[in-house]
């Protein structure tokens, strides 16, 4: 549902003007059953998170991103295994884990941290990926614990960093530990990434570059400007003709990112060269859909079976059959806040959304076509980063 834009604002002015850190509530965007967009709820009551153990540090939230992943999660992907994640003894029970605030990504500013905190203090400026069963950044804080967060490139304002952890954390998880690649063996290695455009893509794109791969990406014809602009080598256009065939025409490669799945399965794994490691890396899993279905028990034995037999199908082929997911790691974020300071990786932001704003943020993201990310704001930004309450909606596109 959609709020009256002002009062939010001014209960977020509100708020925040008081001591975060001894308050009980805070404002945020929730959902309290899985839905359509109309699900979304602002409140200015959500539980107000606080440090409860050594390890936690408490966090306000300056920006948050949007991702795929929670239009799926505000629909109620996963939510089998990730109730269970959340409290293991709610298993079998309906609707105990409402209600629920989204958003992957966070940067923001230390608020209080536990006892056995060491590399953070109070006014440290971070960013994070926030693990999928826990409470996320459409709020005024976040609670995580020391190693799922990260010291903020200086370079950026907080608008710029939101658009980082989450496509970080994935494609770090999906290039490094299932893809085999490293800073350390990428030169010349030749990387194919389907769908190149989104948020994934276009870190990838730069990642990979910073590392000395040779990149090629498949992308709409009006994305093509975006990844050259980043560093892709080559670039196909899927909607051009027979991209399979195109794709054919060029050199095999060592690694296939795959972030579209459906039938690019079928012609990717034929790119690939044949008994050299090399690696074909999905991000489409059918794993949590399989256990939303099946239940948790047969849909992971399911997913399991099935990942077994395409894996032994393609290594008697001579390539190997991975799937890469999210996993959210502060120390890799270390690496990457260097690598953005460099000037090697750039924030890619499509377009800018107040907090107010949040339903709104969630249909542009919907629309798909992604060019990078779509930032919420949810603290008043620094100035010089061209976001104002008065604008809106602003775009900022490399």
């Amino acid at each position: 549902m959609l709020c009256n834009s002002g009062n939010i604002i001014c209960s977020l002015r509100r708020n925040l003007s008081s001591s975060s850190r001894l308050r009980s509530s805070m404002p945020a965007w929730v959902i309290d059953e899985y839905g359509n967009n109309g699900v979304l709820r602002f409140t200015e009551d959500a539980t107000a998170p606080s440090v409860n153990s050594a390890s936690e540090v408490l966090i306000q939230v300056h920006a948050a991103s949007l991702n795929p992943l929670d239009i799926s999660m505000r629909r109620g992907y996963g939510s089998n295994l990730l109730k269970l994640r959340r409290d293991p003894v709610s298993l079998g029970q309906n609707g105990g884990e409402f209600p629920i605030i989204l958003g992957r990504d966070v940067s923001g500013m230390v608020l209080d941290c536990g006892s056995g905190v060491t590399h953070f203090k109070p006014g440290d400026e971070v960013w994070a990926a926030i693990p999928p069963w826990k409470q996320g950044s459409l709020a005024e804080m976040v609670n995580l614990t020391e190693y799922e967060v990260s010291h903020k490139p200086r370079s950026l304002s907080h608008r710029e960093a939101a658009s980082i952890p989450y496509v970080a954390a994935t494609a770090l998880s999906a290039l490094v530990n299932a893809g085999g690649l490293c800073r350390n063996n990428c030169t010349n290695k030749r990387v194919l990434i389907t769908g190149g455009s989104g948020g994934v893509g276009t870190f990838s794109i730069q990642l990979l570059k910073a590392w000395g791969a040779h990149v090629t990406v498949t992308c709409s014809h009006n994305a093509e400007g975006l990844v050259r602009g980043l560093g892709a080598d080559e670039v196909v256009d899927y909607t051009a003709g027979d991209v399979a065939t195109e794709l054919g025409l060029l050199e095999k490669f060592d690694v296939i990112l795959d972030n579209v799945g459906g039938d690019s399965e079928q012609w990717a794994l034929g790119l690939l060269k044949s008994w050299s490691g090399a690696k074909y890396v999905t991000l489409v899993t059918p794993f949590l859909l399989n256990i939303d279905s099946m239940g948790l028990l047969e849909g992971a034995v399911h997913s399991g079976l099935n990942l077994h037999q395409k894996a032994i199908t393609n290594m008697c082929n001579g390539v190997f059959y991975r799937w890469g997911f999210y996993a959210p790691d502060g120390p890799a974020l270390d690496e990457v806040s260097q690598l953005v300071d460099a000037g090697k990786i750039l924030p890619v932001v499509e377009d800018t959304f107040l907090f107010s704003q949040v339903p709104l943020a969630f249909q542009k993201v919907e629309r798909g076509h992604a060019r990078g990310k779509t930032v919420v704001t949810v603290a008043q930004e620094e100035e010089g980063t061209g976001v104002t309450e008065e604008e809106g909606v602003t775009n900022n596109k490399i």
